[in-house]
Formats: structure tokens, sequence, C-alpha cells
């Protein structure tokens, strides 16, 4: 089997076990391709032959493995998420394993699952410049996105404590008016964040929204209606509980579900999507890609199979 492995050194706080992972990769006489992603990296030049290899291996955070889900999207080249990263919501989401081992099992003899993704469309400075991304986890207006612009520089050292950190540090965030266009249904609001979500786990392993659905074509658009980060406190509570038993509702947040959603803020508010922080504000718009991504997972993970069919494991 031959496998492509893209790698952003600059993800994680150390060893990942990457030379484990592809020791065995070796011991089941697979061949890797590595290639090294750095910040100026054109993700879609290191993918440009990826249609020859039977796997690609994202070795990084969610930033890295999102990167390439989406240069890849619609291709059905089957994508191993690899957790090198800090939070590596993406990995938890689907259930991965850690261990580099199972890891490499999983690369290749592992199923496919479609997932949807979203597709971020930043406005520039210049009115008609417009710049498109793609997140697979989360991207988000306001509070969430100042706490992951705080947390950037302490992720090295803190880890997922990196969050909680920059949290503190914000702890009286810009309380925004947010005028949302959902579907074309247009919503007055207002709150201390906007988070549009795909993939409903966040950091701590808590869900944003009970039930959400990373294969059903829709985004959940989450405001933060408080006024203050310890305001937040019921609702992760909420998620807590939830790990436990059955706790849908979330209080202080305001859920909707949306295939393209459109955010406008006043005043005008940061933005992150899956950790990366743009150098433009709000408005910001939001749409979903359906099940454009297609990534490999164990056995054990309760998502439906891909109805394009299994990869060629002798590939």
């Amino acid at each position: 089997m031959n496998i492509l492995m893209v790698t952003n050194p600059r993800s994680g706080l150390g060893d990942p076990g990457l030379y484990e992972y592809v020791r065995e990769l070796g011991r089941h006489r697979s061949e890797v391709t590595l290639r090294f992603m750095h910040e100026d990296s054109d993700v879609r030049h290191l993918l440009r032959d990826a249609k020859e290899y039977a796997r690609v291996v994202a070795v990084g955070g969610d930033g890295t493995v999102s990167s390439v889900a989406y240069a890849l999207r619609d291709t059905g080249i089957p994508l191993l998420a690899f957790p090198a990263g800090t939070a590596n919501l993406i990995a938890r989401n689907l259930r991965l394993p850690t261990d580099p081992v199972e890891l490499a099992l999983i690369t290749i003899a592992g199923r496919t699952v479609p997932i949807d993704l979203g597709e971020l469309v930043l406005s520039g400075k210049r009115p008609l410049v417009e710049r498109r991304v793609g997140f697979a986890i989360a991207a988000g207006v306001g509070f969430d996105a100042t706490v992951m612009e705080a947390a950037a520089d302490l992720k090295a050292s803190l880890g997922e404590g990196a969050y909680i950190i920059g949290a503190l540090q914000n702890l009286a965030p810009t309380v925004a008016r947010f005028t949302l266009d959902l579907d074309g249904q247009t919503i007055e609001t207002e709150g201390i964040a906007v988070l549009i979500v795909n993939l409903a786990h966040i950091q701590f392993d808590l869900a944003v929204a009970h039930g959400s659905d990373a294969q059903d074509g829709l985004l959940e658009v989450v405001v933060l209606k408080t006024r203050t980060a310890a305001g937040l406190l019921p609702a992760i509570w909420a998620a807590l509980i939830d790990r436990l038993q059955n706790h849908p509702t979330r209080p202080g947040l305001e859920i909707h579900s949306a295939r393209a959603v459109r955010v406008e803020a006043e005043p005008a508010l940061p933005i992150e999507y899956d950790g990366e922080i743009p150098s433009c504000t709000t408005p910001v718009s939001a749409h979903i890609l359906p099940q454009a991504a297609t990534f490999i997972v164990s056995e054990e993970n309760p998502l439906p199979r891909d109805i394009f069919g299994e990869p060629d494991a002798g590939a």
C-alpha cells in the first residue's frame, strides 16, 4: 500500500509516536512518502498527486487536518487524522486511538466514513476580495476567537490548559448585536459569540450541541447569550452531565440549524476556524459541504460506512 503523509512539524507538544507509526506501516509492506507542511506551504501542491496514493495521512493539529481534508474535498481519497496537535478534536470526534501502532493498523485496514465539511467565506479589507477556507470542527466569532488567539502562544507549553488561561484572560468579553441569516431567514440576537458547528465535541470532550450530526448536511449555529465568561458555566455543566446521561438542554445557548449562515456583528468581531485565526473580522459567511471528506476510522466507530464503498486495502 502506498501512503502519502503530510506532517506539520509546528504542531503539538512533542513526539506523537510518528516513528513507531511509520515503522508499523513498514512492517505491513506499506510505502510512505513524507512531505512537510510549513507556514507558507501550499497544501494543494503538497497534495498534487494524492490520487496516486491509497491513503493520505495528515499529521498535526485540527487546523492541519481540516486544511488537508478541505483540499481533498469531494475526491473520495481516504484520509487519516493523525492526532499530533494540542486538542486533536477531529480525531476525538472520530474516536480514533492515540496509540501509533493501532493507528497504523487502522490506516491499512480501517473503514471509511463520509463527513460533512464547512466552508467559510472570509472578506478581505477590499470589498471584492474573498478567501475560502474549510473547517471540520467549528468556526466562531467573538469570545471563541478571542480565547483561541490568547491561547495560541501557550499551547506548546500548557496543551489544552492554554484554552482555560485564554478564557480567564477574557472574563468580560465584548457583547455584540448579531444579525444572522440562516438559509434566508434573518434573526436578530445578542451575545458574546456565535459558533458555527460541524463536529459537536470541542475541548475537554464537551458537546456544544446535543445530538449534532456531521453527516446530516447541516451546521449548528450556536449563540452564546451570556454577557460574561462565567455565564457559560451552566452550559458547561449541562455538557458535563450529558457525558453521563441524556441532558439535551444547553442553558444560555441559542441553537439553530442551517445549510448556510451569514453572521454580522456590531461591533465587528474576530474570527477563528478550527483554531486558525485569520486577519479579518465579521461579517463572515459559511455553508455546508455535504459528505465532502472521506475519513478513515476504526471498526468500532458507530458512524455509517462510506456510501461509496470501502477502500482497497491491497492498493
